[in-house]
């Protein structure tokens, strides 16, 4: 005969752990026993990032880009610059002349050649060797002026070209051909006249370059004493000015005219003395006075001859 089983067997039961809440609990054990990671402080992490910033600095002011600041008013008034005050802020693309060649109409920051520096007075710098050292940092992080002579000029003929001054319109000759120039700037409108340069053939792998605040800048026609001295090697090229970054004014796009995109042919000649511009016109005097006395005398022969005849 079979026992009945009691209700309160199952309470005498002990109570078999779950395996899920078994697994929870110890994981919650785990991480009660782990010690929170503790952070570093501002004074610790302050120096990291300072390194990180000037690393990234580095990098982007030797490879990338530059800003440089425009010292003079010779690229008036596509670049604002002036002696003590406050000139534009230009940033200088380093890398588009990795891919290709300086063309004309680019506005390009480059190291003065020989020519250009040689009679240069050299850069004034600390005698303290402290602020030396922080204006050398300075300089390769681009956090100070570095210690160089550096310029800002439009590219106006290339390697092999022939470039001039004036035709009858006072404009630049390039190959023959009178330069489209809309960015010339005058400081006095009364004297819109550029001076004039004899013919100059660039070397290869060299520049011609001018300011475009024509009256007001000794570029490549002055430099070295003009002439071929004042070309600009192509590897002196720091960049391609681009974007104007401040002052906030003044933002924007640097022009990048071709001035031989619309090249007109022109026919170069010197003008001559006014004392030579009258030689035609008395030999023509001097000329008719026979012409005129031969052509009556013959006039008179022939009468005379169709007279015989009647």
């Amino acid at each position: 005969m079979v026992e009945p089983v009691p209700s309160s067997a199952a309470e005498d039961e002990p109570e078999r752990p779950n395996p899920d809440e078994s697994a929870d609990a110890g994981a919650k054990g785990k991480r009660r026993r782990r010690k929170p990671k503790k952070q570093r402080s501002f004074w610790v992490e302050l120096p990291i990032l300072i390194v990180v910033a000037l690393a990234l600095a580095f990098v982007f002011q030797h490879f990338l880009a530059r800003v440089y600041t425009i010292p003079s008013g010779s690229m008036e008034t596509t670049l604002h610059g002036c002696t003590g005050c406050y000139g534009d802020k230009v940033l200088v693309d380093k890398v588009t002349y990795d891919f290709t060649d300086p063309g004309p109409g680019d506005v390009v920051v480059f190291k003065g050649p020989e020519p250009w520096v040689e009679n240069e007075a050299p850069t004034e710098r600390s005698g303290n060797a402290v602020v030396r050292f922080f204006q050398d940092v300075g300089s390769v992080f681009g956090l100070a002026p570095p210690d160089e002579r550096d310029f800002v000029k439009r590219i106006i003929a290339t390697g092999g070209q022939t470039v001039q001054c004036c035709d009858a319109q006072n404009r630049v000759v390039v190959d023959g051909k009178a330069l489209d120039e809309p960015y010339i700037h005058w400081e006095n409108p009364a004297e819109d006249r550029q001076d004039s340069f004899d013919p100059v053939t660039v070397p290869e792998g060299y520049v011609w370059v001018m300011g475009d605040n024509r009256n007001d800048s000794c570029d490549s026609r002055c430099q070295g004493g003009g002439g071929v001295r004042g070309a600009v090697p192509v590897d002196n090229i720091i960049g391609k000015a681009r974007i104007i970054v401040l002052p906030p004014s003044r933002w924007g796009g640097v022009s990048d005219h071709n001035p031989q995109a619309d090249a007109q042919p022109v026919a170069l000649g010197m003008s001559a003395p006014s004392w030579q511009e009258g030689v035609p016109l008395g030999f023509g005097f001097v000329a008719a006075w026979p012409v005129v006395r031969g052509g009556r005398r013959l006039g008179s022969k022939v009468r005379e001859a169709v007279e015989r005849k009647r």
